[in-house]
């Protein structure tokens, strides 16, 4: 399992590590912890599969990622009747994970957990191979490559940072063969997002003019292209050194926040995609 930070301005700055999942001794992240694990402790792939557990970043309490997650050993999932259990090839790191990490703002911490959050395996977006169904799913099977998402609309969704991961069928489709599992798991909260702000609230249309402030972000980076395919003409807002790349994901126009605000020129768009918030005027 590999762990993807995705381009979002703040996960991917402050989360952009990759954490693979291999047959092997347990790794810990982190600082040093007091609280006991209370689980087995397994050395293999093989041996962990036949006791029942499987390896997660698991978030102790809220804090630094660096000082707050750590590889542990946990139980496998229960299957559900409606479920598919799968093993999780790639995953991304999103704006959602990094909060509930941080647990800031505080307020949040009232419906995630005071100390810590209640469900301690963070992330929602998944690509990975069925590794077994429940009763009620008729239309995945076992060895199928798939992603989607593992969000359940209630914060007891069970994270996708771990080995494996029970996922709704319904939230999941088959892995395209030309896509590989690391963009599939990339494109799930991010592109859904973007595919929602340009086609189904924005109503882009043939010649509409669009403005995406944060064109090089996880998000921003999906609603360029899919602006630019809806016939928009897109103008994007990125740093200096990202310029290039909102040019490449087919950007009519590029600005540089750093030499320019958009907001005070004369320049008029029929919709305005704010990914950064930095001028909530507009």
């Amino acid at each position: 399992m590999r762990v993807y930070a995705d381009t979002t301005r703040r996960a991917a700055r402050k989360s952009d590590a990759k954490c693979r999942c291999d047959a092997g001794p347990v790794r810990e992240v982190g600082a040093p912890v007091t609280e006991p694990a209370n689980i087995p402790v397994a050395t293999s792939a093989a041996a962990r599969y036949s006791t029942g557990v499987m390896k997660a970043v698991v978030q102790i309490r809220y804090g630094p990622p660096e000082q707050v997650l750590r590889m542990q050993e946990i139980e496998r999932p229960v299957l559900g009747a409606g479920n598919a259990l799968v093993r999780v090839r790639a995953t991304s790191v999103n704006t959602p994970d990094w909060i509930t990490v941080t647990g800031v703002p505080y307020i949040l911490r009232l419906a995630f957990g005071l100390r810590r959050p209640r469900t301690p395996v963070r992330g929602t977006d998944v690509a990975g191979v069925v590794e077994a169904v429940g009763r009620d799913v008729t239309d995945l099977q076992p060895g199928e490559e798939v992603f989607g998402s593992s969000w359940t609309g209630t914060l007891s969704t069970r994270g996708t940072f771990a080995e494996l991961t029970a996922v709704p069928a319904s939230s999941l489709i088959p892995k395209p063969e030309g896509l590989s599992f690391e963009e599939a798991a990339a494109s799930v909260m991010s592109g859904l997002t973007a595919l929602a702000a340009m086609e189904t609230l924005g109503k882009v249309t043939p010649g509409m003019r669009v403005l995406i402030n944060g064109a090089s972000g996880g998000v921003g980076t999906f609603a360029v292209q899919i602006a630019r395919s809806l016939g928009g003409e897109v103008a994007g807002v990125c740093s200096t050194r990202n310029l290039d790349l909102v040019r490449s994901l087919g950007a009519d126009h590029v600005i540089d926040y750093t030499q320019e605000d958009f907001t005070r020129g004369s320049d008029r768009y029929g919709l305005v995609l704010d990914n950064v918030l930095n001028h909530p005027r507009v």
